[in-house]
């Protein structure tokens, strides 16, 4: 399926900021179809041949669609679409007076020009299933009253209104609350959910034909905004409530006739997203102190390991402090993120600075550099995962260079559902008949654990390009 860019590119020729006009009109004409209980069809015309292309459609929520299959993309001739055609050619809002039957229902039609640059670029049609009507409602009526409106602003160019954000994944919805005000602020009509949303604030009192400076808790920025004519997205709380608010200005010729306010309380999504921050906080709190004890556990091995006598006790307590200290820097890291991922790339690379100082000899010209993208990782797999590369440098240290000089480089590659972990040092080589299920030492039978049962992977340990050196390397699925 083409993108609505692309359709109008190649079907209309219309460059640069005509679409952005069109994308505009699709990321807020759902009000349009929720008020005109219709579905809404845009189509483009070929310059060339005149020939009709949907290139977006928008369902209503209020009403139940004619057109169970998607339309975009299909192609129309002139004849096919007669007020389609006109509404190009003239400019102006057609209404038709007969209603087509082509889709086996009674369908009215009303095509409304998309102007830009003094010339019609695209055409909006309202489509009504006419079998669905009867005698209407006063909501029914304010809202279908609203949607021609809106219909003319859009034929003259003020709908939808310039700089507004697009995205807007909590503004209101024509059915979660609605208010019909007049130019001075009173209000006309307010549905029963926009009342209730009130009443939620402590509007105890009937709102309709009081003015909303009587009542709202925020009306001289909704004041100032109907008396400009622009557009006024804003929250208000009280009582423990909280409502968010639309002002949409209804305008002909730049003259203020009223305004749309679309209501919609969210107090149950605003009291969970306060209960995700503190989730949050309470989180990161819990990795910095998990981060602290882990240090404090650390130096406590580190003087322990200095009252030592024997080498080798000293040495088994220095590779706990180092595996401690290999814990603790992811959960430092988790600390300075809200979220329960790491970049492991940062850890990596403070990984392997913090070996280059602890357990390199400064006499020895041992080097160790990071290369690739690991990307983000969640906890689980980064915790494990940064013990298995401690491991892995401090053997290469220990046993690929003895005494000398050299390089250990670590290869990180992410790919599309696994992560590829690769450390290659230029030393002295495993031996001849060496291998990893029989002659591994504690520390590679360590990362080959954590590997295999935590993580899920394989680590397998070679020799290196033209049997120099070692090469290990680690395979971890990861998901989509």
């Amino acid at each position: 399926m083409s993108s609505l860019e692309e359709l109008v590119e190649r079907r209309a020729g219309l460059h640069g900021a005509a679409i952005d006009t069109l994308q505009a009109i699709v990321s807020d004409w759902q009000i349009l179809a929720d008020l005109s209980f219709s579905d809404l069809l845009m189509f483009a015309r070929d310059p060339a041949d005149g020939e009709l292309t949907v290139v977006a459609q928008m369902r209503p929520y209020t009403a139940q669609t004619i057109y169970q299959e998607d339309l975009v993309g299909t192609v129309y001739t002139a004849d096919e679409k007669p007020s389609v055609t006109r509404a190009f050619a003239d400019g102006a809002i057609v209404r038709d007076g007969d209603p087509d039957w082509s889709t086996g229902v009674p369908v009215r039609e009303e095509a409304v020009p998309v102007p830009f640059d003094d010339e019609v670029i695209a055409v909006v049609t309202r489509e009504a299933n006419l079998s669905m009507v009867r005698a209407p409602s006063q909501l029914e009526l304010t809202y279908l009253q609203a949607a021609n409106e809106l219909s003319q602003m859009l034929a003259e160019g003020d709908f939808p209104f310039p700089g507004e954000d697009p995205e807007r994944e909590l503004a209101p919805r024509v059915g979660d609350g609605m208010m019909r005000l007049d130019p001075a602020g009173v209000v006309a009509y307010a549905s029963p959910n926009a009342i209730s949303a009130y009443r939620r604030l402590g509007v105890v009192d009937n709102i309709v034909g009081r003015n909303i400076g009587d009542f709202d808790l925020d009306d001289i920025a909704v004041r100032e905004a109907l008396a400009d004519g622009e557009p006024l997205d804003s929250e208000v709380e009280a009582r423990g409530a909280v409502v968010l608010r639309r002002l949409l200005p209804l305008t002909r010729a730049h003259h203020v006739l009223g305004a749309l306010m679309l209501v919609r309380e969210v107090t149950e999504l605003r009291r969970h997203e306060r209960l995700l921050l503190y989730k949050d906080a309470t989180i990161r709190e819990i990795h910095h102190r998990v981060k602290n004890n882990l240090q404090t556990v650390a130096s406590l091995l580190r003087l322990q390991a200095r009252r030592l006598g024997s080498d080798e006790a000293r040495q088994a307590l220095n590779e706990s402090v180092r595996r401690i200290s290999s814990i603790a820097l992811v959960h430092e890291t988790l600390s300075q993120d809200h979220r329960q991922r790491v970049s492991f790339d940062k850890v990596g690379q403070r990984l392997l600075d913090m070996l280059a100082t602890g357990i390199v000899d400064p006499e020895d010209a041992v080097t160790m550099r990071l290369e690739g993208t690991a990307g983000e990782l969640p906890a689980e797999v980064a915790t494990p995962l940064a013990l298995v590369l401690s491991e892995l440098l401090q053997n290469a240290v220990e046993h690929a260079f003895a005494g000398r000089g050299g390089e250990a480089v670590v290869t990180l590659e992410r790919r599309v559902a696994s992560l590829h972990l690769a450390v290659v040092d230029d030393g002295v080589g495993v031996p001849d008949g060496w291998t990893l299920e029989q002659n591994a030492n504690l520390g590679l039978r360590i990362a080959s654990t954590l590997v295999e049962s935590e993580l899920g992977g394989t680590l397998s340990v070679e020799p290196g390009e033209d049997g120099r050196g070692t090469r290990c390397e680690v395979l971890l699925p990861l998901p989509r």
